[in-house]
């Protein structure tokens, strides 16, 4: 049997399960979750290499035990920027998308259908890639009878590829779901090695988790105005030592994110290092300082600052010997 491998890009509307389901299927947390709308702001990318079945896994040489590896990318829920940050997110949705062999169009299933919807179909029909549908959260549907005239529904405003009914959460419907993405890939090399879950480096994870940490902890604006970077990460076999910073928008968030007596802070930071311990396998000493970025969300400059790509960039650069 032939290697099919390919870039999958996973689309959809705010919490409509993007992360949900990345995580599921590759089967350790990447990105990170929260109820608050608009949670992921950059493409994320994991590996899932598909082994052909058990008993071959086990026996066949290692060029032979799968069937293809699948290069999932999340990203950011689609929706009508209003900041230079929504317009960075949906350019980042653009650009999976003009790179990718097959679209995943994730909609709830328990939600009903409207005019956002109808805005990410049209993306699918421009980019003219093959695309599934995934009618997600049928574990929330008291009557499973009720995906038959929503597929149905379906079936006339796009053709799909596939129209698959999943629960990421539950984990329902994801193996056929592996096999129908493997078999509509193109024949392909192996992109990343077979331990590789994702091309993140650790610092932005830490980085998110902290930032998960604030969107579970706090409310109103206060998670849309949120972001973190991390300063410093320093790696030793035994301690791992990171200081970030939470840049928020105004001073009054500033003190929400603080709390009395520093409490809020630190049960963030407290949640945060256990998250970041689980990721990194060993003991992490972590700092935490908030600042104040009036208007952050609309400077470019400080977003393009803010990308991990670029991140690395500087820092090989700063590495690199003078003349």
């Amino acid at each position: 049997m032939s290697f099919h491998s390919g870039f999958v890009c996973i689309l959809g509307r705010p919490n409509a399960g993007k992360s949900t389901l990345l995580n599921a299927l590759v089967g350790e947390k990447l990105a990170i979750i929260s109820p608050k709308p608009q949670t992921t702001r950059n493409r994320i990318l994991g590996i899932i290499n598909v082994p052909k079945n058990k008993d071959s896994q086990q026996k066949a040489p290692q060029e032979e035990r799968y069937a293809g590896q699948i290069i999932l990318i999340d990203t950011p829920g689609v929706h009508r920027p209003d900041s230079s940050l929504g317009r960075k997110m949906m350019a980042e949705v653009r650009e999976a998308l003009e790179g990718c062999d097959l679209i995943l169009l994730i909609v709830d299933a328990y939600h009903k259908w409207g005019p956002d919807d109808t805005y990410i179909l049209d993306l699918v029909k421009k980019s003219a890639t093959p695309a599934f549908l995934l009618l997600n959260k049928i574990d929330l549907l008291a009557d499973k009878r009720g995906l038959l005239p929503l597929i149905a529904q379906f079936q006339v405003v796009h053709n799909f590829e596939e129209i698959i009914p999943i629960s990421a959460l539950k984990r329902e419907g994801l193996d056929d779901l592996l096999r129908c993405v493997v078999k509509a890939l193109p024949k392909g090399p192996r992109y990343f090695p077979e331990d590789q879950v994702t091309d993140q480096p650790v610092r932005f994870m830490a980085a998110e988790l902290i930032r998960e940490q604030v969107l579970l902890e706090t409310r109103e604006e206060v998670p849309h105005a949120v972001t973190v970077r991390v300063d410093e990460f320093e790696e030793d076999p035994k301690l791992v030592r990171v200081a970030a910073t939470i840049y928020c928008e105004r001073d009054g968030q500033k003190a929400i994110l603080l709390g009395k007596g520093g409490q809020m802070l630190k049960k963030i930071g407290t949640a945060a290092r256990l998250d970041i311990e689980r990721m990194v396998g060993t003991k992490v000493f972590l700092q935490l300082f908030v600042k104040t970025q009036p208007g952050w969300r609309d400077s470019r400059q400080f977003l393009e600052e803010l990308d991990w790509r670029r991140q690395l960039e500087q820092i090989a650069g700063s590495r690199k010997p003078e003349s």
